[in-house]
């Protein structure tokens, strides 16, 4: 039986190298989201040889995240298998990608099936085509982006220790708007977001936001996320405000790529299957979608 354990920060020093070393592509294969979702889904972490094994639940349906480390995948697997095996649960892992699953297939021939997990999809642009959003496609973004400045007297700044409460307080503002404590998916992720606020220093995040007339009115935060994609966590702005979501989204991408040269692609995360989401995300024509899957044992 595996040996997991609640993840803590303190577990950033060695589940982050494995991570990097892997170069996986899926957002949820990253330490910022197994820390913050970690109550939500009740993660679990272990290392496992030179790998890094990730067990979750959601309700009563346990669940592995595809190892990530370097080596000799198999015998991580073969353990992973025994683990829900002896806990009495199916053998389920998630989020895997294609190149993920050709593994199991050769690992495992004809002893998994597999389903597509479209609400998780992570959203990947290109870092250039956010920072100047040119292009007939995206006229709509830049003309929101217009008016704001024409209406506006506003700046962009880094997140930093001075102005995080601040931030933190524009969150909760934006939340009673939303009535994120009537919508249960709201609510687990106002606990993720306060993770992040609670961490920013350990967690090694970097966020920016948007003053308008002086006040907070959007912010965004993130990170490297592999050799060549940077993610977006969390992006907040006060919808009514026209072009406050656009700029936020382009200023942070401008100085991503400043600040990282060789990054390539935004991962933007998923929609988690809301369709105002998925809408908004689409809008901006992703060059590609990170694909997702479940992938079930059986004898």
């Amino acid at each position: 039986m595996i040996d997991f354990k609640k993840v803590e920060i303190s577990d950033k020093e060695w589940v982050k190298p494995l991570l990097r070393a892997s170069d996986l592509s899926g957002c949820h294969q990253n330490f910022t989201n197994l820390f913050s979702w970690s109550e939500t889904y009740h993660y679990q972490v272990a290392k496992v040889n030179d790998y890094l094994v990730v067990k979750g639940r959601l309700e009563e349906t346990y669940y592995y995240f595809y190892p990530a480390g370097t080596g000799d995948v198999q015998p991580v697997l073969e353990e992973m298998k025994k683990d829900a095996q002896e806990n009495n649960h199916e053998f389920i892992v998630l989020g895997i990608s294609l190149e993920n699953m050709a593994t199991l297939k050769e690992v495992y021939p004809e002893h998994f099936e597999y389903e597509e997990m479209r609400d998780s999809f992570d959203y990947v642009y290109q870092a250039e085509k956010l920072a100047s959003l040119a292009g007939r496609k995206l006229q709509a973004k830049r003309n929101h982006i217009n008016r704001f400045i024409a209406n506006t007297t506003w700046s962009f700044e880094l997140i930093t220790p001075e102005n995080l409460a601040e931030c933190w307080e524009m969150n909760l503002e934006w939340c009673r708007k939303n009535d994120c404590k009537d919508d249960e998916q709201l609510r687990a992720e106002y606990c993720a977001v306060k993770r992040n606020f609670d961490h920013f220093r350990n967690l090694e995040l970097e966020g920016g936001l948007i003053r308008a007339e002086g006040k907070i009115v959007a912010f965004t935060m993130g990170e490297r996320l592999n050799s060549d994609t940077y993610v977006v966590h969390v992006e907040k702005a006060f919808g009514e405000i026209q072009g406050a979501y656009q700029i936020i989204n382009r200023e942070f991408v401008r100085w991503i790529r400043e600040t990282y040269p060789d990054i390539i692609y935004v991962n933007r995360e998923e929609d988690m299957g809301y369709e105002g989401l998925r809408k908004a995300k689409l809008s901006y024509h992703p060059d590609k979608m990170e694909e997702k899957f479940l992938a079930r044992y059986f004898a």
